[in-house]
């Protein structure tokens, strides 16, 4: 009884720190990891049962590193993109160089150095996909390419955690055994062989009863996990491995959003744990390092991704944005040097040193993100140097277009076909080079521009348009268009898009002509096809199988349609 007291305790000074953290926009995991610090034997030394909580916050990390593996399917390498991919491990590459240059500057050893480098190098999966959530940026550009960013991440995680536990206590490749690095590959074949050809059998019968796919999830989750540390492998290795094996599978998006509160409980137990175990006896030796390294994390590593996007041809503001979602260090890089603690290669002061950086990271990258379109026009200037010219559009004088659309993504693709139709002269704008490049390809009239930069809309001439259409979201931008397309012409057509009932009638009172709201086109076009069809079945068939063909090319062009969390 003492351990349930004592855990209730603990929760309940959780709750009330993670509600402060709450008021002030912070993620929870800072409350979570004070929280440890305050039940540590520092101040209140409420944290007596130790190894039960250790085993708790074990369950928590396993739980994370499978929903991890969930989303880590085979197909999501082509999803990823080539931005994402380049981008990505050329952030992972210049973090790691920087990071570990730095640290040896600082007079850290060779090894310890390697770690902090390579901790450096992970952004949070769990706070940058929780705010590109809030910002409603998950399907902005940069949100699709940062969030490439994490997936490039969590595969080279796997790698790395599958190194680390085939170390002994010393530091050498002469430490790795061959055979169990064989056998290690074996069994990740094997998996990768069951979850093609079995678990998706499997799944359809677990998926008829939800408890009982919740509790296969679970079951298989921990069992692997357990068989791998069995087996003389990492626990983490076997967790990243049962999620991956079930992220072929129809039901995965199901099977992660169950998992989640409860690793949600368990991993708030690993952050407790480890702001408890915090070293602050030579605080003050701790503190010039942690500052360099934040300063390094939230200037250098966006600085690394702007300069890599604007090689690959992205406007500066989408290199500003993605930028700054790698600002902050991660979850994964506190389990990777508590790992390093738990093998005998790192200090707890190293961890205290990394969990010291993740908080500073973490609590001043949120603001970056949350307020990235803000900051942006006082550093516009400044990042022009980092933006290359890219002529992927034809260099003509984008005037006397009668269409004009904005956006050619996948309602944009079926708003072209339309204007072929017309056989009026058009021009595509998007701001992606490699929209831009594929256009042209086609010998499609198209411009390389940022709709959001009032400099560009002026280069534009609206004063011939009969149509202007915006496939793009935003309502700041969408205002923006109107209102510069109505200064120049009053009689055209404008028709633009919206997730949000009230920014629809808004952009209604500025000036739109029609505003599309995805959400709600496909009810009107269902209610329009029963009242025209009524009850007759050909009629319904035939419409089904026009939808179907329409799908296919869909798929064959790429084109999905978006998954929220």
């Amino acid at each position: 009884m003492e351990i349930f007291i004592e855990l209730s305790i603990i929760l309940a000074i959780t709750v009330l720190i993670s509600g402060i953290m709450r008021l002030l926009k912070q993620p929870l995991i800072i409350g979570y990891i004070l929280s440890g610090i305050i039940v540590s034997p520092y101040l209140l030394d409420l944290v007596q049962s130790t190894e039960t909580i250790k085993v708790f916050s074990q369950i928590g990390v396993a739980l994370l590193l499978f929903i991890v593996g969930l989303s880590l399917s085979p197909k999501v390498i082509k999803e990823v993109g080539k931005v994402s991919l380049i981008t990505g491990i050329g952030q992972i590459v210049f973090t790691s160089i920087f990071g570990y240059l730095i640290a040896r500057l600082l007079g850290f050893s060779n090894i310890v150095s390697i770690y902090i480098a390579i901790a450096l190098t992970f952004s949070s999966t769990i706070i940058i996909m929780k705010l590109l959530s809030d910002k409603k940026d998950l399907e902005k550009l940069y949100g699709k390419i940062s969030i490439g960013f994490l997936l490039v991440q969590d595969i080279f995680v796997i790698i790395l955690l599958m190194v680390i536990s085939s170390f002994s206590g010393n530091i050498g490749f002469e430490s790795l055994s061959l055979r169990s690095i064989l056998f290690g590959l074996i069994l990740i074949i094997g998996f990768v062989l069951i979850s093609i050809y079995i678990l998706p059998k499997l799944s359809k019968f677990f998926a008829k009863s939800q408890e009982f796919l919740f509790l296969f999830s679970v079951g298989w989750g921990l069992g692997l996990a357990a068989l791998f540390h069995y087996l003389g492998f990492s626990m983490e290795i076997g967790a990243l491995a049962a999620g991956i094996a079930l992220s072929m599978s129809p039901f995965h998006y199901e099977i992660s959003s169950k998992m989640r509160p409860l690793r949600d409980f368990f991993i708030i137990l690993f952050f407790i744990l480890l702001g408890s175990q915090m070293v602050f006896g030579n605080i003050k030796d701790l503190i010039l390092p942690a500052v360099i390294f934040s300063l390094f994390i939230l200037i250098g590593n966006p600085l690394i991704v702007i300069i890599l996007m604007g090689i690959l041809g992205y406007k500066k503001r989408t290199g500003f944005q993605a930028g700054f979602t790698v600002a902050q260090i991660s979850e994964f890089s506190l389990i990777l040097i508590s790992l390093g603690v738990s093998v005998g290669h790192l200090a707890n002061e190293i961890l205290s040193l990394v969990t010291i950086v993740g908080m500073i990271t973490i609590s001043c990258s949120t603001y970056l993100i949350l307020y990235s379109n803000k900051l942006y026009p006082y550093f516009s200037k400044m990042l022009t140097i980092f933006e290359r010219k890219i002529v992927k559009e034809k260099e003509q004088k984008f005037r006397d277009y009668e269409l004009i659309l904005f956006g050619y993504n996948r309602i944009g693709h079926d708003i072209l076909k339309a204007f072929k139709k017309l056989k009026k002269k058009f021009l595509v704008v998007d701001y992606n080079p490699e929209t831009i490049l594929e256009l042209s390809k086609k010998n499609i009239n198209c411009r390389y521009g940022d709709v959001d930069e009032d400099e560009f809309l002026n280069e534009l001439d609206f004063s011939k348009t009969k149509m202007v259409i915006s496939t793009i979201p935003e309502f700041e931008t969408n205002s923006l268009l109107i209102n510069k397309a109505r200064e120049i012409n009053k009689d055209a057509i404008i028709i633009v898009m919206s997730h949000d009932i009230e920014e629809a009638n808004q952009l209604y009172k500025s000036g739109a002509t029609y505003v599309i709201m995805p959400h709600f086109l496909g009810g009107s076009h269902a209610s329009k096809m029963i009242h025209e069809y009524e009850l007759d079945l050909k009629k319904f068939l035939k419409e089904k199988e026009n939808h179907m063909k329409y799908l296919r090319n869909k798929k064959r062009l790429g084109h999905e349609h978006p998954k929220h969390e």
